[in-house]
C-alpha cells in the first residue's frame, strides 16, 4: 500500500555557518562561475565555431576560443544546458536565486528589480563556510534607499562578502566606465564606494579580470583553508562593441596576463595605449567572400565583426589566465570552474556600422536569438572543468538548466539545498555518471512586443514571428514552445530537438502526440506561479490535480533535523521519526 507524502519539517535551530561547516565534508571545492553577457552557443569554438572553420567556407568566417576549447578538453562540455530566459537580468536572477523564471520575482524586462530577499548562491556557500566575492555586472540591485545610494539588493544584502562591479543595468552597455565611450561615463562601485574617477583607460573585461585575479590571490593568502566561492560575470561581448586599449598580456596566472596595480589612473596594467584602439592579428587582417564569388578578391572583414571577435577572444584570454592562476596557487584540482552565458546572441553595436549574429552564425545550428525562445535564444552551453572530479573530455548529453548550479554546489559543499530551488544536482554528470544523472526541468517564460527577426539561416516559419507572450517546456527529447500566447488553450508547437535542432518540423499535429500535448498543457500550470508584476494569460487558469496511482487515505509524515536557516530538500536525508496520520 501506498500512501500520499506529506513532509513535515522538524528544525533543529538556527546555528549559523560554524555549524553548517563542521557537518560539511573535510573536503569542498572552491568554485568560480564565469557568466559571459549575450555570448551565443555558436560563439564557442567547440560548440560550434571550429566545426564552422573546419568546413573553410570562404563566404562564411570563423573566430577562434582557443582557451575555452582546452578548458573543453581538460574537462565537460554541456552542450544541452539553457539559459533561464533570453535576456539578462531575469537570466541572472533565477540563476542567483536557484529558480526557473516560473518563480523568479525577475521577470520579463525588469532591469534593475530588486533581487528578492532570499536564499543566494551566496548565502548558502557562505552558509557552508566559504568565503564568497561578486565582480562585475550586478542589474538586480532594486531603487537607492539613499543618497549616495544604498540599494536593498545590493549584492552585500544578497550574501557576498565583497563586490566591485557595475550595479546597474544600464552601465553594462559601456566598457570604459571613466571615458564612457559611447554614452558617459559610468559608475564603477568597490563595495559601497564608486570608483570611475580611478579607472582610466580600463576595459571592463580586462578590468573585472584582474580584479577577480587580486581577489583570489589575497582571499587565499589570507585563509588558505577557506574555500571560496566566485560569481564573475562580464558585460561582454554585449552592447558597445569597444576594442580594448592593447594586446593581452602574455602567460597568465599570479605574475602574468592582466594584473591588478592598484594605482589611481594606472589600476591595471593594461590602462596604457588609446581605449578602442587594438583589434586582435588574427581578425585584423582576416578577409572573406563578401560576394560567394570566388573568382573575386576577397574583403577585409567589417569593423563591426572584427570588434566582435576580439571581444570574444578577450574573454577567452581572460579565461585562460584565469585557469593558470588557480595553477600557479596549486588549487587547480581543487576548484571547479563554469563556464556558460545568460542567453543567446544579440543584435546590438552601438555603432553607426549594425551588427548582426548571422555572420557567424553566433546562435550555432539553431534559430534564435536574444529574446526569443527558439534553441538559439535559450541553449547557451556550458562547460566545467575541475580536474580530477570531472573527467577530462566528457560531454553531457541530458538536458540541464541555469538552476541546476545551486542544488550542485549544495551538494559539493555538504548541504542540502533550499526546498524552493527548481534543479537537481549535477554531481553525477560531472563525474561521469550519466546513469544516476535525475532529469532537470526546463521552463521558460518571456514577454517581448518585437517580432523575430528575419534573418535568411532561420526557416521561414520563424522569420518575423510576433513574440509577445512566449512559454518553452522540454520533457525528453521534446521541446514545446508558444508564442503570442492568448490563452492556455493555445496549442504547443512540438519539437524533437535532439533530432532537429533547427525546429523545422511541429509535431503538434501529430495524432500520437496528443496526449504529450496534454502533458504539456498541463506541467506548465503546476511548475509555475503567477506574478502581477509580469502577467501572462494563463495566470488565472485553474491547475490541474496530480492523482499518483493505488494512492491510499492518510498522511506519511517524516520528520528531519537540519541546523540551516532554510527549509531543506529531502532527498537523500534520513529521517529522525516517521509516521502515518490517519484520514
Amino acid at each position: 500500500m501506498k500512501y500520499t507524502l506529506l513532509p513535515l519539517f522538524a528544525l533543529a535551530g538556527l546555528f549559523g555557518a560554524a555549524a553548517a561547516a563542521a557537518a560539511a565534508p573535510a573536503k569542498r571545492p572552491n568554485i568560480i562561475f564565469i557568466l559571459t553577457d549575450d555570448l551565443g552557443i555558436g560563439d564557442v569554438g567547440v560548440f560550434f565555431q571550429n566545426a564552422r572553420r573546419a568546413k573553410n567556407n570562404r563566404t562564411e568566417p570563423a573566430h577562434r576560443t582557443p582557451h575555452l576549447d582546452a578548458m573543453a578538453a581538460q574537462g565537460l562540455q554541456m552542450p544541452q544546458h539553457y539559459c533561464p530566459a533570453p535576456v539578462c537580468a531575469p537570466s541572472r536572477a533565477s540563476l542567483l536565486l536557484g529558480v526557473h523564471q516560473g518563480h523568479a520575482n525577475v521577470r520579463d524586462n525588469q532591469f534593475d528589480k530588486e533581487l528578492e530577499n532570499n536564499h543566494t548562491l551566496a548565502s548558502v556557500l557562505k552558509q557552508a563556510g566559504y568565503a564568497t566575492a561578486a565582480i562585475g555586472k550586478w542589474g538586480l540591485q532594486g531603487k537607492p534607499t539613499t543618497t549616495p545610494p544604498d540599494w536593498p539588493a545590493h549584492p552585500l544584502k544578497r550574501g557576498f562578502d565583497y563586490y566591485f562591479g557595475y550595479i546597474r543595468h544600464v552601465d553594462g552597455h559601456e566598457h570604459y566606465p571613466k571615458e564612457g565611450l559611447t554614452r558617459g561615463p559610468k559608475e564603477v562601485w568597490d563595495n559601497r564606494t564608486e570608483v570611475s574617477a580611478q579607472l582610466d583607460k580600463c576595459y571592463t573585461t580586462d578590468l573585472f579580470t584582474a580584479r577577480a585575479k587580486k581577489w583570489i590571490i589575497d582571499q587565499r593568502a589570507a585563509h588558505p583553508d577557506q574555500p571560496f566561492f566566485l560569481y564573475l560575470a562580464y558585460d561582454t561581448p554585449h552592447a558597445a562593441l569597444q576594442l580594448p586599449t592593447q594586446a593581452y598580456p602574455p602567460g597568465g596566472g599570479r605574475t602574468d596576463g592582466v594584473q591588478w596595480q592598484g594605482k589611481i589612473g594606472q589600476m591595471i596594467n593594461t590602462a596604457t595605449g588609446t581605449p578602442d584602439s587594438y583589434c586582435h592579428p588574427d581578425y585584423a587582417r582576416a578577409t572573406w567572400d563578401d560576394d560567394h564569388d570566388p573568382t573575386t578578391p576577397e574583403k577585409p572583414w567589417p569593423d563591426v565583426y572584427q570588434r566582435y571577435a576580439t571581444n570574444v577572444r578577450r574573454i577567452d584570454d581572460s579565461v585562460g589566465d584565469l585557469l593558470q592562476l588557480l595553477k600557479d596557487l596549486r588549487v587547480d584540482g581543487d576548484t571547479l570552474v563554469v563556464f556558460s552565458s545568460d542567453n543567446g546572441p544579440s543584435r546590438e553595436s552601438y555603432l553607426k556600422e549594425a551588427y548582426e549574429p548571422p555572420f557567424w552564425n553566433s546562435f550555432g545550428p539553431h534559430d534564435g536569438i536574444k529574446r526569443v525562445l527558439g534553441v538559439g535564444g535559450i541553449r547557451v552551453g556550458a562547460l566545467a572543468r575541475w580536474p580530477g572530479p570531472v573527467r577530462a573530455g566528457g560531454v553531457g548529453r541530458v538536458p540541464s538548466a541555469v538552476w541546476e548550479w545551486m542544488p550542485t554546489f549544495c551538494e559539493l559543499a555538504g548541504l542540502p539545498a533550499p526546498a524552493r530551488s527548481d534543479g537537481v544536482s549535477l554531481v553525477p554528470t560531472l563525474r561521469g555518471n550519466a546513469a544516476a544523472q535525475k532529469p532537470s526541468q526546463v521552463y521558460i517564460e518571456y514577454f517581448e512586443r518585437a517580432k523575430t527577426p528575419p534573418y535568411e539561416e532561420f526557416l521561414p516559419i520563424h522569420r518575423g514571428r510576433v513574440r509577445r507572450q512566449m512559454q518553452a517546456l522540454r520533457m525528453g527529447d521534446f521541446m514545446g514552445v508558444r508564442y503570442d500566447i492568448q490563452s492556455h488553450a493555445d496549442p504547443f508547437e512540438i519539437y524533437n530537438v535532439a533530432t532537429d535542432p533547427q525546429q523545422k518540423n511541429n509535431l503538434a499535429g501529430d495524432p500520437t502526440r496528443a496526449a504529450l500535448q496534454q502533458q504539456m498543457k498541463d506541467t506548465v500550470l503546476r511548475v509555475r506561479r503567477p506574478d502581477a508584476s509580469a502577467p501572462r494569460p494563463y495566470d488565472d487558469e485553474p491547475v490541474p490535480a496530480a492523482h499518483p496511482a493505488n494512492t491510499a487515505a492518510g498522511v506519511l509524515w517524516r520528520a528531519i533535523e537540519q541546523p540551516l536557516p532554510w527549509v531543506a530538500n529531502l532527498n537523500g536525508l534520513k529521517p529522525s521519526a516517521t509516521g502515518v496520520c490517519a484520514a
